[in-house]
């Protein structure tokens, strides 16, 4: 069980497959958001076909089926490979619950740097608290030493 302590590099490794598995499911949410969203992906085709000078209602027309497809598949594809980094974070990690909290923490900040880049939406002040509070109780889950530690502290107390 030394193996598993914390700060050991497969505690580490744990880390980082699930902060990839964060960072997959919010691709693939925003991948599902500009698929069946409200036509982002329709107003990003006419405003490139207008710089372009070309007829922009009839390319972006079937453009804009073919985006669609292909956001369609990103969803399926980006959550296989989440699903895939999710798993092997639970097995390099010292605790599912480590796993689940990174991966969690990983996703939101994730989806607010999309969210921001790709469709431009701002984050309210109650966001900010909530990711604020999940981060902080992540950093106690990974400060906190390992059960197995205390109880061996405290018999040699005894």
């Amino acid at each position: 069980m030394d193996v598993l302590r914390r700060g050991s590099p497969v505690t580490a490794v744990g880390v980082f497959f699930a902060i990839l598995a964060g960072m997959m499911g919010a691709l693939a949410s925003a991948s599902a958001k500009l698929a069946l969203g409200t036509g982002h992906l329709r107003e990003v085709c006419i405003s490139t076909a207008t710089v372009w000078q070309t007829d922009a209602t009839a390319m972006c027309e079937s453009l804009h089926k073919l985006l669609l497809l292909g956001c369609i598949g990103l969803v399926f594809a980006f959550n296989a490979v989440m699903w895939t980094f999710f798993v092997k974070a639970l097995r390099f990690s010292s605790s599912s619950a480590a796993a689940t909290v990174t991966s969690t923490a990983s996703n939101f900040v994730s989806s607010a740097f999309l969210g921001k880049i790709l469709l431009g939406e701002v984050c309210n002040l109650l966001w900010w608290v909530g990711i604020s509070v999940t981060l902080f109780g992540l950093l106690l889950l990974h400060t906190r030493p390992p059960q197995a530690d205390q109880m061996d502290s405290e018999k040699k107390e005894k």
